[in-house]
């Protein structure tokens, strides 16, 4: 039977019927056998079927004869932290992030945090898993509780002068997801005031899945910026992987605008280092990492392209427009909790708002933010943009789906791995009439 829960880079499947404890446990053994550990830790996000997951692919593990790490309620971040910290050779988290409430998944790595994808193992544990033929259980292995939290939070402030640190006023949306978990456990250590919205773990999601990337979800983190008159908003995805922030007048700051903020802290304290970044958006990044004697460098969009760059280019830092940032110092992970504070830490260095540290930037670098389309044919779309501005373009590159430049525009045209989605991302060169032009012509195409 072929398991359709498992995808390009984890697993995430609708409960029972693509993913359920037997499904679980073969996971567990099939991890085992593939990846070969002593020592493997796991952990679970808020949903309300991922405890009796966890226990299911526990049992899996044990019965390979691996000792079992078990960290309990936790974020995907802390996986990847513990994981490298307590020097594991394996981490594994049940989390499905921002789907549907009623599904589940799993994210996994290897020692040292390099996380298992399609071409790095994942396909081999989904065979075994289907297969089913795992034979009697080898004597168990153990099982016992594991406490890093402190040693996270640690890491996490370490970030930042939290001395230099002043009195600044947050919102910060957790969505019913994992963040307030970390933030009732940080706030002791910051000078910080939390208006707290949505706060409380509740795999019910009573608000909605949380996922600020749309944007219907974001009114609730604008007003309460506004009411508030707060210096930051910020609000996280379920597992907390991705933040996203809103200034002080509560616009949502597109991800891209971070990853050139980001990369410019980063290469302020670390002269001439390597900066990776996706595809979709690049012009900006580009031009601050150059301008500051770093390398940009260009990777395929997702966690596991730009991890397995990072660490071959020992960059600093890693950014994509969809509000994934990573950390050389973080095992080469991605992070939710460590670009607010870096952030906040900017706002209270500098002296200056977000607005007033990203304007400049939007105005010489105006960009449509990612745009999705269903397409039943989404392979003819590319082919079709393609054909239409081969003649004009100064340059095709076809790292990630389609990016076309021009002398005053580009754009990146990409497929969804898990739907008949496409993706749209245009920018120019600080005309934002274009963009618009530009987007809406592109969308035209699309539509026809």
């Amino acid at each position: 039977m072929e398991l359709t829960c498992f995808k390009a880079y984890d697993v995430r499947g609708r409960i029972p019927d693509q993913l359920n404890e037997d499904v679980a446990y073969r996971i567990g053994r099939a991890f085992a056998q593939v990846i070969k550990p002593r020592h493997v830790v796991v952990g679970h996000d808020i949903r309300l079927t991922s405890e009796e997951i966890k226990a299911a692919l526990v049992n899996g593990l044990r019965d390979e004869g691996v000792d079992v790490f078990d960290i309990g309620r936790c974020g995907t971040e802390e996986i990847y932290f513990a994981t490298s910290h307590a020097k594991m050779d394996g981490g594994i988290v049940v989390t499905a992030s921002h789907n549907p409430k009623d599904y589940n998944g799993m994210k996994f790595v290897r020692t040292g945090s390099e996380p298992i994808s399609g071409d790095s193992g994942l396909l081999d544990i989904k065979a075994l898993a289907e297969a089913n033929d795992f034979g009697a259980a080898l004597e168990r292995g153990d099982y016992q509780p594991l406490d890093t939290g402190a040693a996270y939070i640690d890491h996490l402030l370490s970030y930042v002068d939290v001395a230099a640190l002043r009195p600044l006023k947050l919102v910060v949306n957790a969505g019913n997801g994992g963040a307030g978990d970390v933030i009732d456990r940080i706030e002791a250590s910051l000078p910080f005031e939390f208006i707290k919205l949505h706060h409380e773990p509740d795999g019910n999601f009573p608000h909605g899945v949380p996922n600020p990337l749309l944007e219907e979800n974001r009114a609730p983190t604008i007003a309460a910026v506004r009411e508030h008159n707060a210096d930051l908003g910020i609000a996280w995805d379920g597992d907390f992987d991705r933040c996203f922030f809103f200034d002080a007048q509560g616009n949502f700051i597109e991800g891209y605008y971070l990853v050139g903020l980001l990369a410019e802290a980063f290469l302020r304290r670390n002269p001439g280092a390597s900066v990776v970044h996706d595809p979709r958006l690049t012009w900006n990044t580009e031009d601050i990492v150059s301008g500051l004697g770093g390398t940009p460098i260009q990777s395929k969009t997702g966690h596991a392209f730009i991890k397995e760059r990072m660490r071959k280019e020992n960059a600093v830092y890693g950014g994509e427009m969809s509000a994934h940032h990573y950390f050389r110092d973080f095992a080469f992970c991605d992070s939710g909790m460590i670009p607010w504070l870096l952030v906040a830490g900017l706002i209270c260095e500098r002296g200056q708002s977000l607005a007033q540290m990203v304007e400049e930037r939007m105005q010489a670098y105006p960009c449509s933010g990612e745009i999705n389309r269903e397409i039943a044919d989404p392979a003819s779309v590319l082919a079709k943009a393609e054909a239409h501005y081969a003649d004009s373009a100064e340059s095709v590159d076809h790292t990630d789906g389609l990016s076309m430049t021009f002398a005053e525009w580009r754009f990146n045209l990409r497929m969804s791995n898990t739907e008949p989605v496409v993706r749209l991302n245009v920018e120019t060169r600080a005309d934002e009439a274009l963009m618009k032009a530009k987007t809406e012509e592109l969308l035209a195409m699309m539509a026809s």
